[in-house]
């Protein structure tokens, strides 16, 4: 589904049939925060962009929101973790580097 960003994202779901306005982002749904998702998040995360780059399988996303200091603004920070190499993701747009390796070159 497109964000609000104009951004195809497979975790944003929103429902606007007869009137209804729900909105919410389900990868962010599924680990408790501290602070409330709202769409304006849409503009800075960086899910799409990995989704786009990487359609491994194996790779499963959690994400949080943060904001480092009470007066910048709240952003959205993803961990990476592959299910087949049983290791964090340093690089998520890349991958592990096990489940698909890069050519020699």
């Amino acid at each position: 589904m497109k964000t609000p960003a104009g951004k195809e994202c497979r975790y944003y779901y929103a429902d606007y049939y007869r009137g209804r306005e729900k909105e919410e982002c389900r990868l962010l749904q599924a680990t408790p925060q501290q602070q409330r998702w709202t769409s304006n998040l849409c503009f800075t995360c960086p899910v799409p962009g990995i989704l786009q780059a990487n359609a491994c399988p194996h790779l499963t996303l959690r994400g949080r929101i943060e904001r480092p200091f009470p007066f910048f603004q709240r952003k959205v920070v993803i961990e990476a973790y592959c299910t087949k190499s049983q290791r964090e993701v340093l690089e998520p747009h890349i991958g592990c580097g096990e489940c698909h390796p890069l050519p020699p070159g």
